[in-house]
């Protein structure tokens, strides 16, 4: 289902990301669980949104369940997003892990998974309306091949994110971004990025803001980039942390300011708490 929109009542609206903000990896970041867990008694709704179009929606929402943070519907993903770009009954090619699979399929499009067309011997590549790529560590020449095809037979070409990397416990890796360029210089099109900080994802997360002012949420990210160009693009209050990609600095980093900064979530989950009157501070940041 993803994220569902309960907003009456709430002090605020916090998008946080999960990479490099909540955890590395498979590690979450110490602290984390309870300040979001402080953070909700004292009436904020946190949600999340991620670029990450790899697993499964449910897989997310118990990764974090199981490191103490609950969060089902509480999680909106660039899967989702991507499949929003698709219209019920399109034909897609899924150059991607199961969460883009999982999510096109719930739009009500056919989507045939990369892997099975290897092995298709009727593979026609005019048959097919969109080919989405997301990250899946299984990349190869083979699923490239097929993709470009149903690229240069007329699919238009949709990726979940552009971000280039991604940081886990053991360094950085390869993100989807890294993955979608091979299609677009290959092809040489231009891709629709559904992900932060563009406006598919922006549409999502504004549907499940409801009735709350821009000026009582804010987005937490380590990527100026994508989380504090998405943070703009929505018009809230960004925070950023140094505990993912992006060495600590002063900023503002590509045109994006700071209106709170922290080593990690805890710090901006105090410095939202701290305050007797929170919203009154959001809505001067947001000024």
């Amino acid at each position: 289902m993803g994220a569902t929109s309960k907003t009456e009542g709430v002090s605020g609206i916090i998008w946080s990301d999960l990479d490099g903000v909540i955890w590395r990896g498979a590690s979450v970041i110490s602290g984390v669980p309870e300040s979001i867990a402080t953070l909700r008694q004292a009436g904020w709704q946190v949600n999340f949104v991620t670029n990450n179009s790899s697993t499964r929606l449910a897989d997310q929402e118990k990764k974090l369940g199981d490191m103490g943070i609950p969060a089902v519907g509480n999680v909106v993903t660039s899967a989702q997003a991507a499949a929003s770009l698709i219209a019920p009954a399109e034909r897609v090619l899924a150059c991607s892990g199961p969460g883009v699979i999982e999510a096109v399929r719930n739009r009500g499009a056919q989507v045939v998974d990369v892997r099975d067309a290897l092995t298709d011997t009727a593979f026609l590549p005019s048959s097919f309306d969109a080919v989405v790529v997301g990250m899946h560590r299984d990349f190869c020449f083979d699923f490239l091949h097929l993709g470009l095809s149903c690229l240069l037979a007329g699919a238009r070409l949709i990726g979940t994110n552009d971000d280039a990397t991604f940081p886990t416990e053991t360094g950085i890796l390869p993100g989807g971004g890294s993955l979608i360029a091979s299609y677009v210089y290959a092809s040489q099109l231009t891709a629709t990025m559904a992900g932060k900080p563009h406006d598919a994802m922006a549409q999502l997360v504004r549907s499940l803001a409801g009735s709350t002012p821009a000026a009582r949420q804010v987005m937490v990210g380590d990527r100026p980039d994508t989380d504090g160009a998405f943070a703009q693009r929505l018009g809230i209050a960004y925070a950023q942390v140094w505990s993912g990609v992006q060495e600590k600095c002063a900023g503002p980093i590509d045109g994006v300011s700071f209106h709170y900064t922290g080593n990690t979530f805890c710090d901006i989950a105090t410095e939202l708490l701290s305050s007797t009157n929170a919203t009154d501070d959001l809505r001067q940041a947001h000024q």
